[in-house]
C-alpha cells in the first residue's frame, strides 16, 4: 500500500520556522495502530489524517505517543496541502472530528483562518508547586486549567528564558502546560510557550489549541478581542486571533516542505 504524505510548517511563513507536521490524505481509514506507528515514526508533534466525505473531511491527529482530542497546527497544514497541492477550491473546508467538532478553515490569500471552540480555563484552588518548581520555580502571576495547564507570568523573558525539567513535567495532571505572559512590543498582544513530555513532545513549537485558552484570557485581561500572538519557542510561531463569543478564530500562514509517500 502507497499513502501520499506531505510536510509543512504552519504558523509561519518561512521554511523550518513554525511548527511542522505531516499530513496524510486517506481514502479510507488505516487501522489505528497503524496511524499511530506512522506518527511515531514521523516523529512530529502531530501527524494529521483525513479522509474525504460528501460533506467535507474527516480529520484526526496523532503525536509519536497518542490520538489527541485538538490540534490547530496540523488542521491549518492539512487545509494547507488541500488548497495548494490537492486542488481544493471551494472558499471553506469543513473538517469533522471525533471530540473537537466541526472545524472550519477559510483562506485569503496566504493566510489560513481556523474557527476553533474557546475553551477557558478555570483558576487552581491551590498553587501545583511541583508544577512550579519543574518549570523553575518562579512564581508565576496566575495558574488556571483547562485540558492543560496555563500558567502566567509577569514579563515575555519570563516565559522565554524558562528551562522546563521535562522528566517532571511528563507527570504532571495534565496532557500540556502552557506558559505565557503579555507581549512587550506594541504590535504583540501576548507570547507562549507549549510543553507536552507526557505526549513525547517536550516543547511544542507553535500550539493552535493553546490558544483556546490564551485567546479567552488575555482578551478579558487586555479589554480587546483582536489579539496578535507569538509562540516564542524557537522555531517561532505567529498568529492573529480573535475572541468571537464562544469561538476562537486563529489566522496564520504556512509553506510547503515535503511531498512523498508511505510503503506500507
Amino acid at each position: 500500500m502507497n499513502i501520499p504524505i506531505y510536510q509543512a510548517d504552519a504558523f509561519t511563513d518561512t521554511l523550518f520556522g513554525g511548527n511542522p507536521a505531516a499530513i496524510c490524505p486517506l481514502q479510507e481509514w488505516l487501522p489505528d495502530a497503524v496511524m499511530q506507528q506512522i506518527a511515531a515514526e514521523n516523529n512530529l508533534a502531530e501527524t494529521a489524517f483525513f479522509v474525504k466525505t460528501d460533506n467535507g473531511y474527516l480529520l484526526r491527529w496523532f503525536t509519536p505517543e497518542l490520538e489527541i482530542d485538538l490540534c490547530g497546527h496540523a488542521t491549518l497544514a492539512s487545509a494547507h496541502i488541500l488548497f495548494t497541492e490537492l486542488g481544493y477550491n471551494e472558499p471553506a473546508i469543513h473538517f469533522e472530528t471525533l471530540k473537537a467538532g466541526v472545524l472550519t478553515v477559510t483562506r485569503d490569500g496566504d493566510r489560513y483562518t481556523l474557527d476553533f471552540p474557546s475553551r477557558p480555563a478555570q483558576p487552581v484552588d491551590k498553587l501545583p508547586m511541583d508544577l512550579i518548581n519543574a518549570l523553575g520555580g518562579k512564581i508565576p502571576v496566575e495558574v488556571l486549567k483547562a485540558r492543560d495547564y496555563m500558567v502566567v507570568y509577569e514579563t515575555e523573558a519570563d516565559v522565554r528564558d524558562l528551562k522546563p525539567d521535562f522528566s517532571v513535567l511528563a507527570k504532571v495532571d495534565a496532557m500540556g502546560i502552557i506558559v505565557t505572559a503579555e507581549g512587550e512590543h506594541d504590535d504583540i498582544d501576548l507570547v507562549s510557550r507549549f510543553f507536552a513530555p507526557s505526549a513525547g513532545i517536550d516543547e511544542d513549537p507553535v500550539t493552535g489549541s493553546a490558544h483556546c485558552n490564551l485567546i479567552p484570557y488575555w482578551a478579558e485581561i487586555l479589554e480587546k478581542h483582536q489579539l496578535h500572538a507569538y509562540q516564542i519557542s524557537a522555531r517561532k510561531g505567529e498568529l492573529w486571533c480573535q475572541l468571537k463569543g464562544d469561538r476562537v478564530l486563529m489566522s496564520g500562514k504556512a509553506v510547503t516542505y515535503l511531498k512523498g509517500e508511505i510503503f506500507i
